[in-house]
């Protein structure tokens, strides 16, 4: 339960050593430097803005390299590669990628511009492919598209927006070039035929004499009739030929390309460790831009672990001319915030984290709350086969994969403990897999086994369930309120301990030994109290001392009596709220009983085919797939709401939280990891 203590460190050195020093406390990632310090007329800041856009581009131009790869050359990932970690590389490995920058980068313009290439002859084919799809209703065409006429005639090629037949177009010619009472006389002087004709058009081919096509054309236009968009020098049927040709020939380009570009796939693993290099210069030349320089000497300074700071001053004097000094914060000044916990309690640091880092004075609660977050996870979980579940799948992978990010390994030690802990409420409540042992015997086996509960089953006895429920709540709201007392007593406010915990511990006592041997008590839990008369008045005056305390100590700092008894008042109602917390932890119950219904019923549905060799098989899928879906929903749940138990129930009674985390000068990689120098 600590907080690591942090040192001021200042280094201030000469600028032809400003690279190598920089990269060393890089590498190292122990100090948290200063970005905020302000500007005198000797010590200036640098501007860095362009180099950091060209890293950044860089950066971009990278990655985007790698997208095109996985695009055309996806890369081969196991179920639990995110578990893997990061590759490892040695420092010369990355010292060769730093020479070879630029042959990278040119690898990496060549697969973006043989990319560009391929869409483009992509978006070609297309748009050669939708012509020929075009010409497809004109084929039967035997002139070209752009066809005018002869020198007496003029054509007329288009379409209509419904389907046609050669009489009907007839009827239309006729209906403009003949007057009605000559309809039945022939007509020469055109040429009238439907090319092709489909639900939605009708491809028309007409021939007139050039004086009647004017008026024809506009005829037809009021009845829906339009010209081709795209008028070809060539007969619709030869077109498509070249367009075949020409989308053939782009086809075995494209595959040329993408051939092409499928041969930089070795280079993966290289354009990675690149993308990692300018990322960290990018980290280097941000930090570089908010140091203070003058013309031959720059400034560092930051926190820095104290279990970290003697061996980086000691390096850096060994490796560097430079001035450096240690020393301890100013009163004023808040370092950042790094925990340093024993291995269980530190496997639950990011559930402080979520909540927040310990402020200024507070103390590290992750010990204490990790006890009472693995006893609450596996009293709402509570299914011995599930927690073994839980906790072999963690311990496997925690096992299988030494290298996995060290907050992927955190939560899954989390979970395995919490897994240790359902299991042990498990076996005290007599749940394996709800009652699968129960059913099996009965339904396979003529006669029904029962492993026995070695305290009791919160399904035959809810009441009791909720009434320890009740008891464990308590029990941590007063490890909460006790956490506050520790600090209060830490600082030496003794005035505020006995006022703001002992008179709360003296209230609250006295009001539940009040309650326990009452009638109201034990018509709710069934269950009996009988004090003796001293411990019952005792309770009495510790409910009675403690309220008049509260009354009128809370508002202790005005000076106005009857201000300080009405916010003493006001302080009191507080005790409302205490109800309200301990009703909150009727979710142990809750959940508890959840987990166990839910698995008695998928049991049960997976018995209703009876024994024999087909009612086995229905009850092994129905129990895989039931209890499978059971434990992902009530393994959720167990963590909502014992995160939930934790942060408002818990922290609200000693923490606020609202430290800076720290956060190292060190290398930010996405895909590898750097092998450090001995």
């Amino acid at each position: 339960m600590a907080v690591l203590k942090m040192q001021r460190l200042g280094i201030c050195a000469w600028k032809k050593n400003r690279k190598q020093i920089l990269e060393l406390l890089q590498r190292r990632g122990v100090l948290d430097i200063d970005t905020d310090a302000a500007e005198d007329e000797v010590f200036k800041k640098t501007d860095t803005s362009e180099a950091r856009g060209d890293f950044e581009r860089d950066i971009q131009l990278i990655e985007h390299a790698l997208e095109i790869l996985q695009q055309y050359v996806p890369e081969q990932k196991s179920l639990f590669s995110s578990l893997e970690g990061k590759d490892q590389v040695d420092l010369e490995e990355y010292r060769r990628i730093e020479a070879a920058r630029e042959t990278v980068l040119e690898k990496a313009r060549k697969i973006e511009a043989l990319s560009r290439e391929t869409a483009e002859g992509e978006t070609e084919i297309r748009k050669l492919e939708n012509e020929k799809e075009a010409l497809e209703p004109w084929k039967s065409l035997p002139v070209p598209m752009n066809f005018a006429g002869t020198k007496r005639t003029k054509a007329l090629i288009g379409a209509f927006p419904e389907m046609m037949t050669s009489e009907q177009l007839v009827e239309k010619v006729e209906r403009c070039l003949l007057p009605e009472q000559d309809r039945d006389g022939e007509l020469p002087g055109y040429f009238a035929e439907v090319v092709s004709a489909d639900s939605s058009q009708s491809c028309v081919f007409l021939l007139v004499k050039a004086e009647d096509a004017d008026r024809l054309e506009e005829h037809l236009r009021t009845e829906g009739f339009s010209r081709p968009s795209r008028l070809e020098d060539r007969k619709p049927a030869d077109r498509q030929e070249q367009l075949a040709s020409e989308i053939k020939e782009l086809d075995r380009k494209r595959e040329a390309l993408e051939k092409e570009l499928i041969s930089f796939a070795e280079y993966r693993e290289e354009l990675k460790l690149a993308s990692d290099y300018y990322r960290a210069r990018l980290e280097k030349y941000e930090i570089l831009g908010n140091l203070l320089q003058s013309k031959k000497t720059f400034l560092v300074t930051g926190y820095v672990p104290e279990r970290a700071a003697g061996d980086l001053a000691r390096e850096l004097s060994e490796k560097f001319p430079l001035a450096l000094e240690l020393a301890d914060p100013a009163e004023e000044e808040e370092p950042p915030v790094l925990l340093a916990n024993r291995k269980v309690p530190s496997s639950f640091e990011g559930v402080v984290e979520a909540f927040g880092l310990p402020g200024k004075g507070e103390i590290d609660p992750t010990t204490i709350m990790s006890a009472c977050y693995i006893f609450l996870f596996g009293l709402m979980l509570s299914d011995a086969a599930y927690g073994f579940v839980v906790f072999a799948a963690c311990l496997a992978a925690l096992l299988k994969f030494p290298r996995m990010q060290e907050g992927m390994r955190k939560s899954l030690r989390m979970f395995m403990y919490c897994g240790i802990s359902t299991m042990f409420w498990g076996v005290m409540f007599g749940s394996y897999f709800g009652d699968v042992v129960d059913v099996v015997s009965r339904t396979f086996f003529g006669h029904q086994v029962t492993i026995p509960a070695v305290w009791f089953v919160p399904l035959n006895d809810p009441m009791k369930m909720l009434v320890f429920s009740m008891l464990f709540g308590v029990i941590h709201l007063f490890l909460g309120l006790g956490m506050k007392g520790y600090m209060l007593l830490r600082d030496k406010k003794y005035l505020d301990f006995v006022c703001d915990v002992l008179f709360w511990y003296l209230l609250l006592m006295g009001l539940i030994l009040i309650l326990l041997p009452s009638g109201m008590f034990e018509s709710i839990s069934q269950m009996q109290f009988n004090f003796p008369p001293a411990l019952n008045l005792a309770a009495k005056v510790m409910a009675v001392g403690g309220a008049a305390g509260i009354l009128l100590m809370s508002g202790r700092g005005r000076k106005n009596w009857f201000l300080r008894v009405a916010l003493g008042a006001y302080d009191l109602y507080g005790v409302t709220s205490w109800l309200s917390d301990v009703l909150s932890y009727s979710r142990l119950l809750a959940l508890g009983l959840a987990t166990g219904v839910i698995g008695s019923v998928i049991n049960s549905m997976g018995a209703m085919l009876g024994g024999g060799v087909v009612g086995a098989i229905g009850f092994t899928l129905v129990f895989l797939i039931g209890h499978s879906i059971n434990i992902g929903i009530n393994l959720l749940g167990a963590y909502v709401h014992t995160n939930r138990l934790q942060y408002v129930e818990f922290f609200g009674k000693f923490y606020e939280g609202g430290g800076r985390p720290f956060n190292p000068f060190c290398i930010k990689s996405n895909y590898v990891e750097i092998k450090e120098e001995n």
